[in-house]
């Protein structure tokens, strides 16, 4: 994303909106419906400033203020519009991933949180193609029928074919109903080949009493 080069382009101190079940990826984009009186404020307050916010998921704790997890992703408002009844309807664009240090103590009625960025800067980095080997691809074309036809769901075979694999692997890790701890492995793998090999296996351990085998090459 233009102006986020390097770690420190980031903001160090960012708001967070704790969503159990939300997954953001960098360059992936989640829609939001914002109606809490608290996370109201707290786009306003992004709309004013750096439009960063960081998608985080929660640990336990006590259910009023949950812990929260240890990985989140910070996104950039970069659709905004407001209803007739006070919600907010915005886009994130995800960043880069971030590491959640010190909860501050603030009077804002939503939470912020240190960010450190150091360990994911490669997020930032410009696409490069990136490529999955061809029996690789086939696997996860496998698995991902096997899944889809568990649920009945489908996909467009063909787009998803086409599509580059960064794209492909992270719209259907954000999409796909994954539980949350499965949505957190997912945001933390190292890499876009660990979040593939990942999903693969998400989608393999889940489709492991389908007896169906046929399925689609993703080329």
């Amino acid at each position: 994303m233009p102006g986020y080069r390097r770690a420190s382009d980031l903001p160090q101190l960012i708001p967070v909106f704790p969503l159990d079940g939300a997954l953001l990826l960098p360059g992936g984009e989640l829609p939001l419906q914002i109606f809490e009186p608290r996370y109201l404020n707290m786009v306003d307050d992004a709309m004013t400033g750096d439009r960063i916010i960081g998608m985080i998921q929660t640990r336990g704790g006590d259910k009023a203020r949950p812990k929260l997890a240890d990985v989140g992703c910070a996104g950039r408002i970069t659709s905004y519009a407001e209803t007739s009844d006070g919600r907010y309807l915005i886009t994130l664009t995800g960043v880069c991933r971030f590491e959640a240090g010190e909860e501050l103590n603030l009077k804002t009625p939503y939470r912020q949180v240190r960010a450190s960025y150091d360990r994911f800067e490669a997020d930032l980095a410009e696409d490069e193609g990136a490529q999955a080997a061809e029996d690789a691809r086939t696997r996860f074309a496998h698995a991902l029928k096997r899944y889809l036809n568990r649920r009945e769901l489908d996909i467009d075979w063909e787009t998803a074919s086409q599509a580059p694999l960064e794209a492909l692997v992270n719209s259907l890790a954000m999409g796909l109903p994954f539980d949350p701890a499965e949505k957190q492995a997912l945001l933390e793998a190292a890499d876009l080949t660990g979040r593939f090999d990942t999903l693969t296996a998400l989608l393999e351990i889940d489709a492991m009493d389908d007896g169906d085998d046929e399925g689609h090459s993703l080329q």
